[in-house]
């Protein structure tokens, strides 16, 4: 089946079933705080961590978040928060 088939077939069955599309469609939800701080939900695991970049596996691709004195705050299952100076944050497919 195409990606896209899937894809709304998932958005179809989200919508009936009233669930949320991040969680039917297996997409990332990633939350901002400013240049402080990224909260990145409903992720595959970690790809790379640096002080300077952290690369998030994800079901729509890598997430990179670059910056400056980056620390992983918290690792857990259903979630990662990444803080430091935060400059650039942008998907790679």
């Amino acid at each position: 089946m195409p990606h896209e088939s899937r894809k709304s077939l998932g958005d179809f069955f989200a919508s009936f079933l009233e669930i949320p599309r991040d969680l039917a469609l297996n997409l990332p939800r990633v939350i901002l705080l400013g240049d402080m701080q990224v909260v990145v939900e409903n992720h595959l695991g970690i790809i790379e961590y640096t002080p300077e970049t952290v690369r998030v596996s994800t079901g729509v691709g890598e997430l990179v978040i670059e910056g400056k004195e980056l620390t992983l705050r918290a690792i857990h299952q259903e979630e990662i928060a990444v803080e430091g100076k935060i400059s650039n944050l942008g998907f790679r497919r």
